[in-house]
């Protein structure tokens, strides 16, 4: 039996169309059986409104892209939200050396302190979508979920569109930076727990105990290179004295 191709959005029903094509162009849009509303009403909405939904952590928003969308851009995206956390990173690492003059940054671009901070957050992100893994893993069978792999990660990497709000943040900084970085990363956490819960039809607590794991997981391992980098800066003096 082949598996239904689209989701509504108000109660996760199966659903085989979203419209009907009539002839003279007339489209009418889909009712759902179960709950008797449309499949799904973002299909006449303007993608401005749907980003607005989303950014307010609609659940049917995210049904509609994360279901009822062909969207194939979550590795670009992906990419381009860890070139904004590497930048962001990198910025921090360079303190009051880095300058203001706009044709210093390809030189700045060039440095490998850049590249090793776009690494870390690679690592990081890896870690963090293995430890989400890791706890729903044992805990599928006991809720009885089915735990697709490839739909999850895109849809962890899909929420974490929030990160680009760090350019910005780099870009008029002040001195609520640190408090603005604070709630960019609270948002994404945000979306990443509304996205489990989609894409697993889960309870919020459980969403939020996977991404609470995955966290814990992200942040151990980033204390363990940090503390590997600092026993390797004062080993290495000793070599030269």
């Amino acid at each position: 039996m082949a598996k239904p191709a689209f989701k509504c959005i108000e109660c996760n029903e199966d659903a085989a169309e979203l419209h009907r094509d009539y002839s003279n162009g007339i489209l009418k849009i889909t009712i759902c059986k179960s709950c008797a509303k449309p499949v799904d009403k973002y299909i006449e909405y303007d993608p401005v409104i749907i980003l607005i939904d989303a950014i307010l952590c609609k659940i049917q928003a995210f049904r509609h892209i994360l279901f009822n969308t062909e969207i194939k851009i979550h590795w670009k995206l992906c990419i381009f939200c860890l070139l904004c956390e590497a930048y962001l990173r990198w910025s921090q690492l360079q303190g009051s050396d880095v300058t203001s003059d706009p044709a210093d940054i390809i030189r700045y671009t060039k440095e490998w302190d850049f590249y090793g901070m776009f690494a870390l957050a690679a690592l990081e992100l890896a870690v963090y979508c293995a430890g989400v893994l890791a706890v729903l893993w044992p805990v599928q069978w006991l809720y009885g979920l089915s735990l697709e792999v490839i739909p999850l990660l895109k849809g962890l990497l899909l929420s974490c569109y929030g990160k680009v709000l760090l350019i910005p943040a780099v870009i008029w900084e002040h001195d609520y930076s640190p408090l603005c970085f604070r709630l960019i990363r609270l948002f994404v956490l945000t979306s990443n727990t509304q996205a489990i819960r989609v894409i697993l039809n889960c309870r919020r607590r459980l969403s939020v105990l996977a991404v609470f794991g995955g966290l814990l997981l992200e942040m151990c391992v980033s204390h363990a290179l940090q503390k590997l980098q600092l026993n390797s800066q004062d080993y290495l003096p000793d070599l030269y004295t």
